[in-house]
This record gives C-alpha cells, structure tokens and sequence, in this order.
C-alpha cells in the first residue's frame, strides 16, 4: 500500500508568509511567527484522502472486525452509545478551568462514579485522576511511600511481588524507590505462603497482588496473607487489571487490600491500547484518604466542587481532574448495566473455563484448575514439533482472530493466555475452538505450512530479525 506521500503529485504544502496569497495573516500575526517555506504537505483532494484512510482503516483489526482473545487485556464490546454521550457538547465544550458553578454536571459526575466505584471495590475513597492502570500503580505506591514517611517507619523499603506479576508492578514501585522482593509461585499457580512467610519482616512496605492473577487463578489463601501483611504492619495493593473477572461477586476490600487501581478502559468497556485513553482511578481504605492526590469531588449537600484541601496529598499525578472522556464512558457502562455487571464476571468466567476444557487435550495445561476470566496454556507440545507459541499465534491470524497474549506469564514457557471476555457468543467460541484445534492438528501433519502463516492479513510474515535489528521508522521524499 503506497503512503499519502506517494499517492500526491506533489509535496508542496501551504505557505503562509509575506509571499503567499494568505497573507492575509501578516495582519494579524508578527512577521516573525510566519511561515516563509513550503510545509510539505501532500496534495489529495479530500475524497483521495477519506480513501487512503479508509483503506488504512480496512487493513487495521479491531474488535468490530473479529475476536480478541488478548490474555490479561480484557478487550471486551465497546458500547457505541458510551461513545455518543462522550460527544456530547455539554461536556466536549466545557473547559477544565471553568468554575465550578458553571461546571455542576461535570462535577457530579464525576462524584457519582466515585461513589459507585467506591461501591464496587469496597473502597472508602477514591480518586479519578491517573490516566491508565500504570499511572495508577504508581499513585497507590506513591500513597504507600508517603503512609510510611508521615508515620516515621522510614525503614520500610521493600515490596514483595509475585513472579507471574504483570512487569509495570515492579516498575511502578521500584520508580518509588522501593526494593522488589520476588515471592515464587506453588505447584497451584499461586503465592507460594510458606515462601512469603520467610519473606515478611519489619522492612516490608507492601505486598502488590493481583486476584485472581495472571494465570487467572483466584489466590484462595489471600485471607491469610492479608492477614500476615496487616499484622506485619504492611500495606496490601491490589492489582485490578483483572477485576473482570469478580466484580460483583467479591471486592478487594473483603480480601484485605488496603489501596486498589481499576481499568476503566478494560472492565468498564471504554476502548484501550490502539482503540483510546485510558483511565486508572484509584480506591483507598479510610486510614488512606488523606494521602489521595488532589483535587477530590465532593459534595456539601447544596452543590459539587473540587476539594484541594487534602492534608497530605501526594499531590497531582495528571493534568485536571483524570481522563473526563473515558470516565463519561465508564459511568454510562455501569448505569447500563447495574446489577449485571455480576452477570458480565459470570459470563466470562464460563467462557474462559468452557476454551479451556476444550483445548487442553491438545495443548498443554501448566495449571489443571478451574480459572477465572483467562487462563494459560503452553505450546510445548507444538514446540516439540519444530512450531513455537509464535507460530500458533500467527497462524491463528489467518482465521480473523487477533492472537492472544504469547509468552507472558514468564514462569509459564511457550505461554499462551487466553481470554474471551463476556461479550462473545457460543458460536465465536466454537470458532475459536476449532480453529485452535485445526492449528494442533495442522502442527501434527504439516507444520512447514504452518511456519508460513500468515498468509491472509495485509502484511504477510516478515523477516522478524531483520525488521529489529533494522527498523525503517522514517518516511523519506
């Protein structure tokens, strides 16, 4: 496909300056501001350019277009009516610096989804300011820096993490200045408790978990590691990249965590990764609130405002107030859907267990368990066979699926974490089933064919090597 570049004529561009026939806005704009060279822009008429970028359009996949199994991403259906209440001008047109007598809607919004969130997590508290599940890791590690340094316990400098942890929990601490302390996994896939015990001492800030975790296994004894945290004097994060898969069921404040972030760009349906923002609002128990980043929305009875009087506030951690787009969305989700937002946990729970018994007679099982929302396979099997995970996955591309997440958790090798989502029906799981199925098979018979997959998307297999070791990042007229 040619770029915009190649398809013009030519690349002379627009050039505003004492020469140009737009001079017109030598009378408004210093001489110095103006444009005196071509901008080099590409010459299409507008319907050449709605083409080119239709046809880009085309090439892209998307949920619309088929399944995205993708592990720990939770790319569920996007409600194209959040999108609409999202344009609405009563919100696209108002400024962040209005007052907040002319910005009242905004305002309980916004406090309506703090209160439903607190709700729904357990939570005492909570701020809607990060932009993304990181951002998010990072304000509760901030908010556990800070706990510890007003109570004078500067000594407490590491946080302990599982080994199947998604890699932004070391990062997000570590960036705080804290130690990582690596707890291993049991033969079940989850904290290994005898290991933490060894681990815990007076020096231990926190512990970041995720529940169920990357495996997508619930940790069935994190009773008693909030307990043996708690009373260690030690904080309890939660993780909530996952929390698709129990909300409604339980919430992290009856399994002892004491600071939470949530994925409103996973869980509650507003589009993520290539599709849009993000959003990573963050829940606090009550003991913690002092230390959530300003402002917060609250409400005196008679009207909202923005609360900046937070006594020992980490301070902003993002321009404004959060993501106001994405959290439109999220809000209209959770009104849409109410109590069966129990009912979209449920529903992907049984997807995810109803793959997994399908496939695990041809692919390896590292974890024999019921899981939660996803699960992980292994492609040692195919492996054997002269086919990597890489390959399965490529392959799979040729049936109109996006592959699911491939090597990750890194305690699993050849790792394949799947996870359908709520939204799908039986018969796209099926599909998913059997083309999986035929990929086995297919790696039993022929897996030079398989190698050259694939075969039907726009870009066929490239030389992967090659394309890392020399990457062409740059057009050039």
């Amino acid at each position: 496909m040619k770029t915009i570049f190649e398809k013009s004529s030519s690349v002379d561009g627009i050039c505003i300056g004492e020469d140009s026939s737009c001079n017109f806005l030598g009378d408004y704009l210093p001489k110095k501001l103006l444009r005196t060279g071509n901008i080099g822009l590409p010459q299409l008429s507008e319907l050449e350019v709605m083409r080119h970028y239709k046809e880009l359009s085309d090439r892209n996949f998307c949920i619309e277009k088929g399944f995205y199994p993708l592990g720990s991403c939770t790319m569920k259906y996007n409600p194209k009516v959040n999108e609409y209440l999202s344009s609405l001008e009563e919100f696209t047109q108002l400024h962040p610096l209005q007052d907040d007598e002319d910005s009242q809607g905004a305002l309980e919004l916004m406090y309506n989804l703090q209160e439903v969130l607190k709700i729904i997590t357990g939570m005492d508290a909570i701020t809607l300011q990060p932009s993304a599940g990181a951002q998010g890791e990072l304000t509760g590690m901030m908010i556990v820096k800070k706990y510890f340094e007003t109570k004078g316990e500067m000594n407490r400098k590491k946080v302990i993490i599982p080994d199947n942890a998604h890699g932004t929990n070391p990062a997000s601490a570590k960036m705080c200045g804290f130690d990582i302390v690596e707890v291993k996994s049991n033969s079940k896939g989850q904290v290994d408790l005898e290991e933490l015990k060894t681990l815990i001492d007076k020096d231990v800030a926190a512990i970041m978990m995720t529940n169920p975790n990357t495996l997508g296994i619930f940790e069935e004894n994190v009773l008693e590691i909030s307990e043996l945290m708690h009373n260690n004097g030690s904080l309890l994060y939660y993780d909530g990249a996952n929390f698709n898969a129990i909300m409604g069921w339980t919430n992290p404040a009856l399994m002892g965590f004491d600071i939470v972030h949530l994925n409103l760009h996973k869980t509650f349906a507003t589009p993520h990764g290539g599709g849009g923002p993000g959003a990573g609002p963050v829940g606090v128990v009550d003991k913690l609130k002092d230390f959530l980043p300003v402002p917060i929305i609250e409400y005196d009875g008679n009207k909202f405002y923005k609360n900046f009087d937070v006594k020992h506030s980490i301070g902003k951690v993002r321009s404004f107030y959060g993501n106001f787009g994405v959290l439109i969305k999220a809000y209209a989700y959770i009104l849409m859907m109410g109590k069966n937002l129990k009912l979209a946990s449920g529903d992907a729970v049984l997807n995810a267990n109803y793959i997994k018994e399908k496939l695990k007679q041809k692919y390896e099982l590292p974890y024999n368990v019921p899981c939660m929302h996803e699960f992980v396979l292994s492609g040692e099997k195919q492996l054997e066979k002269g086919v990597s995970t890489l390959g399965i996955a490529k392959r799979l591309m040729d049936s109109n699926c996006h592959p699911p997440t491939i090597y990750f958790p890194l305690i699993v090798h050849e790792a394949l974490m799947i996870e359908p989502t709520e939204s799908e029906s039986k018969e796209t799981l099926d599909n998913f089933i059997n083309n999986m199925l035929e990929i086995a098979k297919e790696i039993e018979t022929k897996p030079t064919e398989v190698l050259k997959s694939p075969q039907k998307t726009p870009v066929k297999r490239v030389d992967e090597t090659l394309a890392a070791r020399q990457p062409d990042l740059v057009f050039k007229m």
